[in-house]
């Protein structure tokens, strides 16, 4: 029984980031309301089992540390461009094989991270988290293409919701406090009940069980640009699953050798392999999860593997899943704003290590972060540009993430005149 309640304590510190993902990908992207339900439901599933993927180590693939995976938020951005310009198909395209090449990489990945510092980590994940924000004040408005948007109901619901998620994030602590963004939206979206501005519809017609199948929502096809965006925000997502890795790591007192991070990167391409084939998401590691280990003390796999299964279960239940797509847009906007500039808050704490170390992080930061947030604002900066370097400069994810890494391998993996000189003079002194 102890190990049940501690395992749906896990479930419930991660739950209100697995349903939100696929809720602002699917409301974005235009899907119905049964479509939205099966996406829910199939990204609750997929959490349980990338977490087992994870949780099970082998020869092949798992960490072998109590770490729950969940759909990253780093991929809301990129997902909902690709949507919107190459059509539902071409996310799980990208998906599918971004973890087919994050399986391929695994092994060189340890290698690779040296292009990864955080001043190119803190540089991607800030760019994402602003680009992310014109999408949550659009739904605290009501939503692309609301007849209500902009109305006094619509405002003073997200900005309920947001005041009552800043109220419990600040005056409780611990478990509270984690699912702060949870109570948030169920506080706003039984106001909203209250208020008669919610359709149960889509709650009354679901089913309680149902089976899921592949390519529900339409078979993957693959474009280049897609799929270079999502291996990108797949690498940034293994550069902060290792830190979580390393941090459970130091919880469980196991040293980490290459082997193990290569099956836990392994673990994750995989999950979105599985995943992108069941029209879910890509997963990364869950650092709420880790907080909560070390508020409870408690490190035991086999209370995760309880979280998985639950989450598995819940995964063949639309009715749960359609829970949640009740909540209104304008409850959910507020929410969001919250996140993503959590998100936005990440990275600029990632490069507060950094900026100060050195004017040249300060130049790499100011390019790859002006240059991202100002591709996304005006895509057709490179209207004029042949296809093939469009794939490359149309994203500002893509753009931003690339010149982050190109200016990093200029000003800090590059000898220059100075380092030079340096070296000259330390062998003329020897």
């Amino acid at each position: 029984m102890k190990t049940t309640l501690l395992g749906v304590q896990h479930l419930l510190a991660m739950y209100a980031g697995a349903v939100l993902v696929p809720l602002i990908v699917g409301k974005a992207i235009g899907l119905d309301a049964t479509q939205l339900t099966y996406l829910v439901s199939v990204d609750i599933m997929m959490c349980g089992v990338a977490t087992l993927f994870q949780i099970w180590s082998n020869r092949y693939f798992g960490i072998g540390l109590p770490v729950v995976l969940g759909c990253t938020f780093t991929a809301v951005g990129p997902m909902i461009a690709i949507g919107e310009n190459f059509g539902v198909s071409a996310i799980y395209g990208s998906v599918i094989s971004s973890g087919i090449i994050i399986v391929f990489i695994s092994g060189y990945f340890g290698k690779m991270i040296k292009f990864f510092p955080p001043v190119v980590t803190g540089s991607v994940v800030t760019i994402i988290g602003i680009t992310l924000i014109p999408v949550a004040v659009t739904n605290m408005a009501g939503g692309h293409d609301a007849p209500d948007f902009g109305s006094l109901m619509n405002i003073a619901l997200s900005f309920g919701t947001l005041a009552v998620i800043v109220l419990f994030y600040r005056f409780t602590n611990g478990f509270l406090q984690a699912i702060s963004i949870l109570l948030g939206l169920m506080v706003g979206t039984i106001a909203a009940i209250v208020l008669g501005v919610v359709d149960f519809t889509n709650l009354h017609n679901a089913s309680m069980f149902h089976m899921v199948e592949p390519f529900f929502l339409g078979a993957p096809t693959f474009h280049l640009s897609p799929i270079v965006t999502m291996t990108l925000v797949a690498m940034v997502s293994l550069v902060e699953s290792t830190g979580v890795y390393f941090a459970l790591g130091d919880i469980c007192k196991k040293d980490l050798e290459e082997k193990d991070l290569e099956r836990g990167y392994r673990a994750e391409g995989l999950a979105s392999v599985v995943g992108g084939i069941f029209n879910a998401f890509p997963y990364t590691t869950f650092s709420q999860n880790v907080g909560l280990m070390q508020m409870t003390g408690v490190k035991s796999r086999k209370v995760i593997a309880v979280t998985a299964i639950m989450l598995i279960s819940l995964g063949f239940m639309p009715k749960i899943a359609a829970l949640a797509t009740i909540i209104p847009p304008a409850v959910l906007g507020g929410a969001m704003v919250a996140m993503f500039g959590m998100v936005v808050s990440q990275g600029i704490k990632m490069l507060s290590t950094v900026v100060a170390d050195s004017q040249d992080n300060a130049m790499i930061i100011a390019c790859s972060v002006g240059l991202g947030l100002g591709v996304s604002v005006v895509p057709d900066l490179f209207g004029q540009l042949p296809n093939g370097l469009q794939i490359l400069t149309s994203n500002g994810i893509v753009a931003g993430s690339l010149t982050a890494i190109l200016l990093n391998i200029i000003f800090n993996m590059l000898p220059t005149k100075k380092s030079r000189i340096a070296v000259e003079s330390i062998d003329q002194q020897l």
